[in-house]
């Protein structure tokens, strides 16, 4: 029998970035994948608290985080911090010349809705990006999700991530967009 990863309130979330990385043993990465272009790497992780995003292109680094707020995580290097819940937005220039913007949204649905906008982010996380089912306690219950998609554009990355969280009937959404300007 596969190990239950609990998702945590959506209430107790926040949103950090970083200009290093930090380390890896922080977190458990549920699902993870890599993508290299233009020469700069991404690496794309699900967490049992959303995804760490950790971003590289010759010495320029930044990693997004969705923790908890009480998960320890340093405060050197942190640019952008702020807790998860209704609208938020932020951006800052990391270093001359990279500009980063973060979109975040805690969307609730109600429970008619959110079964087919669960669905729906199940079938583009299958078609378009990263997916990862987390097992449900109650076999009989949807599975949160967590979704992560990555688009590069020209001079610019785009990622949009999404997690699902059936008790609550919430969606947490993230549109992050790196670029060079």
């Amino acid at each position: 029998m596969g190990m239950v990863f609990l998702r945590p309130r959506v209430a107790d979330l926040v949103f950090r970035l970083f200009d290093r990385p930090l380390h890896p043993e922080l977190f458990d990465s549920l699902a993870a994948c890599r993508v290299e272009k233009n020469g700069y790497r991404l690496a794309v992780h699900i967490t049992p608290t959303g995804h760490i995003l950790d971003w590289s292109h010759e010495t320029e680094r930044i990693t997004e985080v969705t923790a908890t707020a009480d998960q320890l995580l340093p405060d050197r290097g942190r640019r952008l911090s702020h807790k998860l819940g209704g609208s938020r937005g932020g951006r800052c220039m990391v270093q001359p010349g990279l500009r980063y913007q973060i979109g975040t949204q805690v969307e609730i649905l109600l429970p008619e809705h959110f079964e087919e906008v669960h669905n729906e982010l199940c079938a583009d996380g299958m078609r378009k990006g990263l997916l990862f089912h987390f097992r449900p306690e109650n076999r009989l219950r949807l599975s949160p999700i967590g979704v992560v998609i990555v688009e590069a554009l020209p001079k610019c990355l785009s990622i949009a991530a999404f997690h699902t969280f059936p008790d609550e009937y919430a969606v947490v959404k993230t549109q992050s967009l790196i670029e060079r300007v």
